[in-house]
């Protein structure tokens, strides 16, 4: 992968991170009611449930790849298409933001762990992303698992920082979210729409 196409996918994946969702939320709720520390299991367990997730639609595409080449052209505006659309979504969705918190109960790492994997792979908004996300990126002429590793690494590594930042302010974010959440919200959509148009357009 090309230093220049890395940082596309960089942008993207931040974007992706940035804007709201189930394991973003999940952080910000758990970080309230746990603490940062012990939310870093449900933390790294939705970054183990995006990397399976990434690793399904990778090598599924690149075995689809291996029959035509035609299907990455076409799976790349297919793909650039989602992309404006989810942009579109997360401009129009409503602000984030939690409820003030009762005394949570005690919760053991591998439960947090469980339901943070669980809330990645079972969510069809990124199960459906990263299957039009990923083939703007592959290059069918290159080793497709150092592909996979650079990209599943990265998208685990923002997820991981972004997360652990949420959790750690979540009762500091709680009220900002309220207050700008809308506006983050465009912002994040704008990115994703900007995205979906460029990467349509590459060759």
């Amino acid at each position: 992968m090309s230093l220049d196409t890395w940082l596309i996918y960089f942008l993207a994946a931040l974007g992706l991170s940035l804007s709201p969702g189930p394991n973003g939320l999940l952080a910000l709720t758990h970080g309230a009611l746990h603490g940062r520390r012990k939310t870093m299991y449900t933390i790294c367990g939705g970054a183990f449930g995006f990397v399976v997730v990434i690793a399904l639609s990778m090598f599924g595409i690149g075995a689809l790849l291996q029959t035509s080449l035609l299907w990455l052209t076409v799976l790349k505006w297919v793909g650039g298409a989602y992309l404006v659309w989810l942009g579109i979504q997360v401009w129009r969705s409503p602000p984030v933001g939690i409820e003030p918190l009762a005394q949570a109960p005690s919760r053991t790492g591998g439960s947090l762990f469980r339901q943070g994997a669980l809330s990645a792979l079972t969510n069809p908004k990124a199960i459906l992303f990263f299957a039009a996300f990923l083939p703007q990126f592959i290059d069918p002429a290159r080793s497709l698992v150092l592909q996979f590793a650079i990209m599943a690494g990265t998208f685990a590594a923002i997820e991981i920082v972004f997360e652990a930042f949420v959790a750690s302010l979540s009762q500091r974010i709680r009220p900002w979210l309220q207050r700008v959440g809308r506006r983050f919200n465009q912002v994040c959509g704008g990115i994703f729409m900007a995205i979906g148009a460029v990467l349509s357009l590459r060759a």
